[in-house]
């Protein structure tokens, strides 16, 4: 049965996206069979692996609203990549909120929608929209843990008191068993406010954060422009061994929960 990681922050640009698909593709290359969701209406974890959103009849819209009629395995799709495959998404999210809202059970279509294909994976990564409203929320129920990346800067940093009291909420209310990672991302090596932001996510959360730290460079945005991820586009780059060895960690993470 897959582990599965929501990956969310409620701030943008702190990459969510490209810790999704960086960390699957990874996990992929060791040879575990990963799905990536695509759980934000604006499709960069769709854009990001070369896709044209508008392109697809289906995507996790459709299972999210009737998974009955559309099965995630039928709207999912195998990627250029071997042992990655992801559920695309595109605009059609946007009106999802709207319309689970008033439902009963809203906060866990997602968590039936996985549930007929959880067996078929190693892992599973969620990928989040920068907000914590109805989509966040789903995708927290049906996870085994959050990775939450944090930009190594104060102002992110502050950020992370919200999004723990959502957490705690989904604790309480369905899902206890939620644990939280976090990870320094974004991270500028030159200045002394970066260096002191890493050190006090340690002092906080000394048992939670993951001990790779994933630095700031140009070559993210050069593999999202060639639609691969930057464990492909630049296979020797200090990047790319970054993610292999967050890769490393999250199979211990998971190994250690199942037992």
């Amino acid at each position: 049965m897959a582990t599965i990681y929501s990956i969310t922050n409620q701030k943008g640009g702190v990459g969510k996206t490209t810790t999704c698909l960086c960390l699957g593709s990874a996990l992929a290359e060791e040879g575990y069979k990963v799905l990536l969701v695509d759980f934000d209406p604006q499709a960069g974890l769709t854009v990001s692996l070369g896709y044209d959103p508008d392109s697809f009849s289906k995507t996790i819209y459709d299972s999210l609203i009737n998974c009955e009629q559309y099965p995630l395995k039928e709207v999912l799709i195998a990627t250029k990549i071997n042992n990655l495959f992801v559920v695309p998404s595109n605009l059609d999210l946007a009106g999802a909120e709207g319309e689970l809202i008033g439902e009963i059970g809203w906060d866990r279509n997602l968590k039936e929608a996985l549930a007929e294909i959880k067996n078929d994976y190693d892992f599973i990564f969620i990928d989040c929209p920068p907000s914590l409203g109805v989509l966040t929320t789903n995708a927290l129920i049906c996870a085994d843990a959050v990775i939450i990346p944090v930009q190594t800067e104060y102002l992110a940093l502050r950020g992370l008191k919200q999004l723990e009291n959502i957490i705690a909420k989904v604790r309480k209310k369905g899902n206890p068993k939620l644990r939280k990672r976090i990870l320094r991302t974004m991270h500028n090596t030159r200045t002394l406010h970066s260096k002191e932001v890493v050190e006090e996510l340690e002092k906080i959360f000394p048992q939670e954060v993951f001990s790779t730290i994933i630095k700031r460079t140009v070559k993210f945005a050069d593999a999202t422009l060639a639609g691969l991820p930057i464990i492909q586009y630049a296979k020797t780059s200090e990047a790319a061994d970054a993610y292999r060895n967050l890769a490393k960690e999250v199979i211990e993470d998971a190994k250690t929960a199942i037992s």
